[in-house]
Protein backbone atom coordinates (compact mmCIF):
# COMPACT_ATOMS: atom_id res chain seq x y z
CA UNK A 1 0.00 0.00 0.00
CA UNK A 2 1.07 3.55 -0.72
CA UNK A 3 1.15 5.94 2.22
CA UNK A 4 1.29 9.71 2.05
CA UNK A 5 3.18 11.43 4.76
CA UNK A 6 1.68 14.32 6.69
CA UNK A 7 4.42 16.69 5.60
CA UNK A 8 3.85 16.07 1.89
CA UNK A 9 0.06 16.47 2.30
CA UNK A 10 0.53 19.82 4.03
CA UNK A 11 2.79 20.99 1.25
CA UNK A 12 0.18 20.12 -1.39
CA UNK A 13 -2.65 21.93 0.46
CA UNK A 14 -0.85 25.25 0.78
CA UNK A 15 -2.11 28.24 -1.21
CA UNK A 16 -0.04 29.29 -4.22
CA UNK A 17 2.58 31.85 -3.31
CA UNK A 18 4.66 34.10 -5.54
CA UNK A 19 8.35 34.44 -4.76
CA UNK A 20 10.72 36.81 -6.54
CA UNK A 21 14.42 37.21 -5.94
CA UNK A 22 16.43 40.18 -7.10
CA UNK A 23 20.01 41.32 -6.53
CA UNK A 24 20.68 45.01 -5.90
CA UNK A 25 24.23 46.11 -5.18
CA UNK A 26 25.31 42.63 -4.20
CA UNK A 27 22.45 42.26 -1.70
CA UNK A 28 19.91 39.53 -2.33
CA UNK A 29 16.29 40.61 -1.73
CA UNK A 30 13.28 38.26 -1.85
CA UNK A 31 9.56 39.07 -2.19
CA UNK A 32 6.60 36.87 -1.29
CA UNK A 33 2.89 37.47 -1.91
CA UNK A 34 -0.45 35.90 -2.78
CA UNK A 35 -2.77 36.01 -5.77
CA UNK A 36 -5.19 38.98 -5.62
CA UNK A 37 -8.17 39.30 -8.02
CA UNK A 38 -8.00 42.48 -10.08
CA UNK A 39 -11.44 42.35 -11.75
CA UNK A 40 -13.85 44.98 -10.47
CA UNK A 41 -17.39 43.86 -9.58
CA UNK A 42 -20.10 44.58 -12.11
CA UNK A 43 -22.62 47.23 -11.11
CA UNK A 44 -25.99 45.76 -10.21
CA UNK A 45 -28.01 48.61 -11.70
CA UNK A 46 -26.32 48.72 -15.12
CA UNK A 47 -28.48 48.38 -18.22
CA UNK A 48 -28.58 45.04 -20.02
CA UNK A 49 -28.87 44.81 -23.79
CA UNK A 50 -31.85 42.66 -24.83
CA UNK A 51 -31.57 41.56 -28.43
CA UNK A 52 -34.61 41.16 -30.68
CA UNK A 53 -36.59 38.02 -29.88
CA UNK A 54 -34.76 37.31 -26.60
CA UNK A 55 -35.85 37.28 -22.93
CA UNK A 56 -34.16 38.57 -19.77
CA UNK A 57 -35.32 38.15 -16.17
CA UNK A 58 -34.61 39.94 -12.87
CA UNK A 59 -35.43 37.96 -9.68
CA UNK A 60 -35.95 39.43 -6.22
CA UNK A 61 -36.25 36.91 -3.39
CA UNK A 62 -36.33 39.40 -0.53
CA UNK A 63 -39.83 40.37 0.69
CA UNK A 64 -38.50 43.85 1.48
CA UNK A 65 -38.46 44.70 -2.25
CA UNK A 66 -42.01 46.00 -2.73
CA UNK A 67 -41.46 48.14 -5.85
CA UNK A 68 -39.21 48.00 -8.88
CA UNK A 69 -38.79 50.51 -11.69
CA UNK A 70 -38.40 49.31 -15.26
CA UNK A 71 -36.57 51.58 -17.71
CA UNK A 72 -36.37 50.68 -21.41
CA UNK A 73 -34.61 52.66 -24.13
CA UNK A 74 -33.02 52.30 -27.56
CA UNK A 75 -30.53 54.20 -29.69
CA UNK A 76 -33.30 55.97 -31.60
CA UNK A 77 -34.99 52.90 -33.06
CA UNK A 78 -38.52 51.67 -32.28
CA UNK A 79 -39.13 49.82 -29.02
CA UNK A 80 -41.52 46.86 -28.81
CA UNK A 81 -41.49 44.74 -25.66
CA UNK A 82 -43.53 42.53 -23.35
CA UNK A 83 -43.10 43.04 -19.58
CA UNK A 84 -44.43 40.46 -17.11
CA UNK A 85 -44.33 40.06 -13.35
CA UNK A 86 -44.04 36.43 -12.22
CA UNK A 87 -45.18 35.66 -8.66
CA UNK A 88 -45.09 31.94 -8.07
CA UNK A 89 -45.54 29.17 -10.63
CA UNK A 90 -47.92 30.03 -13.50
CA UNK A 91 -49.00 33.27 -11.81
CA UNK A 92 -48.68 36.54 -13.70
CA UNK A 93 -50.38 39.29 -11.66
CA UNK A 94 -49.15 42.10 -13.93
CA UNK A 95 -48.23 42.27 -17.59
CA UNK A 96 -48.00 44.96 -20.22
CA UNK A 97 -47.19 45.46 -23.87
CA UNK A 98 -45.09 48.53 -24.65
CA UNK A 99 -44.51 50.23 -28.00
CA UNK A 100 -42.45 53.41 -28.46
CA UNK A 101 -41.71 55.01 -31.80
CA UNK A 102 -38.33 56.40 -30.68
CA UNK A 103 -36.79 54.78 -27.59
CA UNK A 104 -34.11 57.44 -27.27
CA UNK A 105 -36.40 60.46 -27.44
CA UNK A 106 -39.11 58.86 -25.31
CA UNK A 107 -37.68 56.14 -23.04
CA UNK A 108 -40.17 53.97 -21.18
CA UNK A 109 -40.20 54.23 -17.38
CA UNK A 110 -42.77 52.52 -15.15
CA UNK A 111 -43.05 51.32 -11.55
CA UNK A 112 -44.25 47.77 -10.88
CA UNK A 113 -45.53 46.77 -7.45
CA UNK A 114 -43.87 43.60 -6.11
CA UNK A 115 -45.42 42.84 -2.70
CA UNK A 116 -44.89 39.54 -0.92
CA UNK A 117 -41.74 38.22 -2.61
CA UNK A 118 -40.18 36.37 -4.25
CA UNK A 119 -40.92 38.06 -7.58
CA UNK A 120 -39.40 37.95 -11.04
CA UNK A 121 -39.60 40.65 -13.72
CA UNK A 122 -39.42 39.26 -17.26
CA UNK A 123 -38.70 41.53 -20.25
CA UNK A 124 -39.03 40.11 -23.74
CA UNK A 125 -37.98 42.05 -26.83
CA UNK A 126 -40.61 41.09 -29.39
CA UNK A 127 -39.05 43.26 -32.07
CA UNK A 128 -36.75 42.06 -34.82
CA UNK A 129 -33.07 41.38 -34.29
CA UNK A 130 -32.21 44.80 -35.75
CA UNK A 131 -33.96 46.53 -32.82
CA UNK A 132 -32.15 45.81 -29.52
CA UNK A 133 -33.37 47.28 -26.23
CA UNK A 134 -31.37 48.57 -23.24
CA UNK A 135 -33.27 47.32 -20.16
CA UNK A 136 -32.71 48.33 -16.56
CA UNK A 137 -34.65 47.22 -13.47
CA UNK A 138 -34.05 49.29 -10.33
CA UNK A 139 -35.10 48.20 -6.84
CA UNK A 140 -33.93 51.31 -4.96
CA UNK A 141 -34.71 54.99 -5.58
CA UNK A 142 -38.00 54.23 -7.28
CA UNK A 143 -40.12 57.12 -8.58
CA UNK A 144 -43.35 57.86 -6.73
CA UNK A 145 -46.39 59.97 -7.68
CA UNK A 146 -46.47 63.55 -6.50
CA UNK A 147 -49.17 64.87 -4.13
CA UNK A 148 -50.81 66.67 -7.09
CA UNK A 149 -51.01 63.36 -8.94
CA UNK A 150 -52.62 61.60 -5.96
CA UNK A 151 -55.19 64.37 -5.59
CA UNK A 152 -56.14 64.59 -9.28
CA UNK A 153 -57.73 61.15 -9.66
CA UNK A 154 -60.89 60.89 -11.77
CA UNK A 155 -63.09 57.89 -12.48
CA UNK A 156 -63.16 56.25 -15.93
CA UNK A 157 -65.96 53.76 -16.41
CA UNK A 158 -65.47 50.49 -18.27
CA UNK A 159 -65.32 51.01 -22.02
CA UNK A 160 -64.88 54.79 -21.69
CA UNK A 161 -61.88 56.97 -22.52
CA UNK A 162 -60.49 60.29 -21.40
CA UNK A 163 -57.96 62.61 -23.04
CA UNK A 164 -55.48 64.97 -21.40
CA UNK A 165 -53.89 67.65 -23.65
CA UNK A 166 -50.68 69.38 -22.52
CA UNK A 167 -48.86 72.60 -23.39
CA UNK A 168 -45.52 72.53 -25.24
CA UNK A 169 -43.80 73.60 -22.00
CA UNK A 170 -44.54 70.19 -20.41
CA UNK A 171 -41.58 67.86 -20.95
CA UNK A 172 -43.02 64.83 -19.14
CA UNK A 173 -46.23 63.75 -17.42
CA UNK A 174 -47.16 61.37 -14.60
CA UNK A 175 -49.78 58.68 -15.12
CA UNK A 176 -51.34 56.82 -12.17
CA UNK A 177 -53.99 54.12 -12.65
CA UNK A 178 -55.69 52.11 -9.92
CA UNK A 179 -58.97 50.45 -8.94
CA UNK A 180 -60.83 49.56 -5.74
CA UNK A 181 -59.45 46.02 -5.76
CA UNK A 182 -60.86 44.82 -9.08
CA UNK A 183 -58.78 43.88 -12.12
CA UNK A 184 -57.32 46.72 -14.15
CA UNK A 185 -57.32 46.64 -17.95
CA UNK A 186 -56.26 49.84 -19.69
CA UNK A 187 -54.62 51.27 -22.77
CA UNK A 188 -52.40 54.34 -22.47
CA UNK A 189 -51.59 56.28 -25.64
CA UNK A 190 -49.36 59.26 -26.23
CA UNK A 191 -50.53 61.13 -29.32
CA UNK A 192 -48.80 63.94 -31.20
CA UNK A 193 -51.05 64.94 -34.03
CA UNK A 194 -54.23 63.25 -35.27
CA UNK A 195 -54.03 59.49 -34.65
CA UNK A 196 -50.23 59.61 -34.51
CA UNK A 197 -49.24 57.22 -31.70
CA UNK A 198 -45.81 57.98 -30.28
CA UNK A 199 -46.14 55.56 -27.36
CA UNK A 200 -48.69 52.85 -26.51
CA UNK A 201 -48.99 50.79 -23.29
CA UNK A 202 -51.49 47.93 -22.99
CA UNK A 203 -51.79 47.10 -19.29
CA UNK A 204 -53.29 44.30 -17.19
CA UNK A 205 -53.19 44.06 -13.39
CA UNK A 206 -55.14 41.49 -11.41
CA UNK A 207 -55.66 43.87 -8.46
CA UNK A 208 -55.57 47.59 -9.14
CA UNK A 209 -55.54 48.44 -5.42
CA UNK A 210 -52.74 46.13 -4.38
CA UNK A 211 -50.77 46.69 -7.61
CA UNK A 212 -51.49 50.18 -9.02
CA UNK A 213 -49.69 51.31 -12.15
CA UNK A 214 -47.50 54.40 -12.26
CA UNK A 215 -45.35 55.64 -15.13
CA UNK A 216 -43.70 58.78 -16.47
CA UNK A 217 -44.21 59.63 -20.15
CA UNK A 218 -41.78 61.88 -21.98
CA UNK A 219 -43.66 64.53 -24.01
CA UNK A 220 -41.14 66.59 -26.02
CA UNK A 221 -42.45 69.01 -28.59
CA UNK A 222 -45.93 70.42 -29.00
CA UNK A 223 -49.38 68.95 -29.54
CA UNK A 224 -49.01 66.11 -27.01
CA UNK A 225 -52.19 64.41 -25.84
CA UNK A 226 -52.42 61.48 -23.41
CA UNK A 227 -55.41 59.20 -24.00
CA UNK A 228 -56.51 56.68 -21.33
CA UNK A 229 -58.92 53.92 -22.40
CA UNK A 230 -60.56 51.56 -19.90
CA UNK A 231 -60.68 48.35 -21.95
CA UNK A 232 -62.51 46.41 -19.21
CA UNK A 233 -66.32 45.88 -19.10
CA UNK A 234 -68.58 48.43 -17.44
CA UNK A 235 -68.44 46.51 -14.14
CA UNK A 236 -64.76 47.40 -13.72
CA UNK A 237 -64.26 51.17 -13.34
CA UNK A 238 -60.85 52.65 -12.59
CA UNK A 239 -59.39 55.94 -11.41
CA UNK A 240 -56.81 57.80 -13.49
CA UNK A 241 -54.56 60.77 -12.74
CA UNK A 242 -52.48 62.48 -15.43
CA UNK A 243 -50.53 65.58 -14.34
CA UNK A 244 -47.36 67.36 -15.54
CA UNK A 245 -44.11 65.98 -14.16
CA UNK A 246 -41.47 68.40 -15.46
CA UNK A 247 -41.81 71.84 -17.04
CA UNK A 248 -39.44 73.40 -19.58
CA UNK A 249 -39.52 77.14 -18.95
CA UNK A 250 -37.38 77.84 -22.03
CA UNK A 251 -40.22 76.83 -24.32
CA UNK A 252 -42.41 79.74 -23.17
CA UNK A 253 -39.75 82.38 -23.93
CA UNK A 254 -39.34 81.51 -27.61
CA UNK A 255 -41.71 82.36 -30.43
CA UNK A 256 -44.64 84.74 -29.93
CA UNK A 257 -47.95 83.81 -31.49
CA UNK A 258 -48.78 86.29 -34.24
CA UNK A 259 -45.60 88.29 -33.64
CA UNK A 260 -44.57 90.06 -36.88
CA UNK A 261 -46.96 88.44 -39.31
CA UNK A 262 -49.21 90.83 -41.26
CA UNK A 263 -51.83 89.32 -43.49
CA UNK A 264 -52.24 91.20 -46.78
CA UNK A 265 -49.68 93.83 -45.78
CA UNK A 266 -47.95 95.41 -48.79
CA UNK A 267 -49.13 93.04 -51.44
CA UNK A 268 -50.77 94.79 -54.39
CA UNK A 269 -53.24 93.13 -56.68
Amino acid sequence: MLTISTASLALRCQAPMMQLTSTRGGTKTSYTGGVVPTRTPVATDSAILVQGGSLRTWSYRSPSVEQVQVVLSTEGRPLDADIELWHGPDNTPCKMRVYVENGQLRPFSAVIETPRGPNTVAIRNIGQIEFPIAANVIADQVDSPSPDCLAASTTIQGGALRTYPFDPTVDSVQVLLKTDGRPLNARIELLQGPNNNKQVIELYTEDGLDRPFFCVLETPGSGNVVRIVNTAPIEFPMTAAVVPHSINEAMSSGAVLGGDVVIGGDVGF
